[in-house]
C-alpha cells in the first residue's frame, strides 16, 4: 500500500487546484481521475470568463493545470475506476481497478457529475452514434448537418453557438418558453442565423438504424409528437453528482450532493468535498478552483494539528 498525506479523488479544476496548492505546500499527494484530466473542463470549446486569459478551451487549460500540479510533484492517475473506499478511521483507503489500494491521512472528493441524460427511448442506443453531450469532442462529426441541441441553461446555449461553426443549421429544443442562461449567453444565441428554436417541448424518442436517422419531439403544452429527420443531438440538461461509490455515511443532500461546512469539510473528519459534487449554487471554473483553494488550505490545517 502507498501512503500519501491527502488523495484527492476526481482531477478537474477543483481537484487540480487543490493538487497545485498541496503539492506546492510539500504536501505529499496523489489524485486519481476516472476519466481524461480536466472532467467536465474539457468539454467546453470556448472560456473566455476565467481571469487573466481573454479565452482559451477547456482542454487546454486542463492541460496548464495538470502541468501545474505535476511540477509541484503531485502524482496523477487518470483513466481509472476507484472500486473500494474506506473512509473511516485515521487513515482513509482508496482502491483503484481492484488491484490497488492507497491511503491518507485526508481526502478530497472532486469527483464532479456526469451529464444527465433525458432518459427515454434509443437515448443509450445511440450514444456515440448521433448522440453526444460533449460539442467539443463530437461538433465536427456534423460538417454542414443539421443537429439539435437540446437545452437551455448556458452550457446548452453557449454550445450551440460554437457548432455553428460546423453544422449548417442548430435547433434549440427546450422544454420552457424561457431560458435559464445568463444574457449574454441568450443575445450571443438569438443573434446567430445559424440557430433556430422550438420551445415548450422535449425529445420524446431517439430512432435509426446503424446510427441516428430522426427524432420525435413532443409540444410538452399540447402533447403532440412530431418527426424530425435528424443525424446528430447534443444534451446539455445538467450534471449528476457522482457520488454512488462513496461509504454511505457521507452526509448528502436531497439532490445526492455532498454537504459540507464553510471550511468544504464533511461530517466525517479527515473528508472534504469540493467543485461540483457537493451542494452549491453556482457552478463555474472559478467557484471549482476557489473550492480547491479553500479545501487544500483547511486539509493542510487538518494535517497539521494531527
Amino acid at each position: 500500500m502507498k501512503n500519501f498525506d491527502v488523495i484527492i479523488i476526481g482531477g478537474g479544476p477543483a481537484g487540480l487546484t487543490a493538487g497545485i496548492y498541496l503539492s506546492r505546500a510539500k504536501v505529499k499527494t496523489l489524485i486519481v481521475n476516472e476519466g481524461i484530466v480536466g472532467g467536465q473542463m474539457v468539454l467546453t470549446h470556448e472560456i473566455a470568463n476565467y481571469p487573466g486569459v481573454e479565452n482559451i478551451s477547456g482542454y487546454m487549460l486542463s492541460r496548464i493545470m495538470q502541468k501545474q500540479a505535476e511540477s509541484f510533484g503531485c502524482e496523477i492517475r487518470s483513466n481509472i475506476k476507484v472500486t473500494k473506499t474506506d473512509l473511516s478511521g485515521k487513515e482513509k483507503q482508496v482502491e483503484i481497478n481492484e488491484n490497488e489500494t492507497f491511503s491518507a491521512k485526508a481526502i478530497i472528493i472532486a469527483t464532479g457529475g456526469k451529464s444527465r441524460k433525458l432518459g427515454v427511448v434509443g437515448e443509450d442506443e445511440f450514444a456515440g452514434r448521433g448522440i453526444s453531450y460533449c460539442a467539443t469532442c463530437d461538433g465536427d462529426f456534423f460538417q454542414d448537418k443539421e443537429i439539435i441541441v437540446v437545452g437551455g441553461g448556458n452550457s446548452a446555449l453557449e454550445e450551440a453557438v460554437s457548432l455553428t461553426q460546423y453544422a449548417s443549421k442548430v435547433t434549440i429544443v427546450h422544454e420552457f418558453d424561457y431560458f435559464q442562461a445568463h444574457e449574454h449567453a441568450i443575445e450571443e444565441a438569438k443573434k446567430n442565423d445559424k440557430i433556430h428554436y422550438i420551445l415548450n417541448s422535449t425529445i420524446s424518442g431517439f430512432y435509426g438504424t446503424q446510427s441516428l436517422e430522426k427524432v420525435t419531439v413532443k409540444n410538452l403544452k399540447t402533447g403532440n409528437e412530431t418527426e424530425m429527420p435528424i443525424s446528430g443531438t447534443f444534451i446539455f440538461i445538467g450534471y449528476v453528482p457522482q457520488t454512488a461509490f462513496l461509504n454511505k455515511k457521507i452526509e448528502l443532500s436531497a439532490r445526492g450532493e455532498i454537504t459540507t461546512n464553510e471550511d468544504l469539510s464533511t461530517n466525517i473528519e479527515g473528508i472534504f468535498a469540493i467543485g461540483d459534487v457537493r451542494e452549491k449554487r453556482y457552478r463555474q471554473v472559478t467557484t471549482a478552483t476557489a473550492d480547491g483553494t479553500i479545501a487544500s488550505l483547511n486539509a493542510i490545517e487538518y494535517l497539521q494539528k494531527k
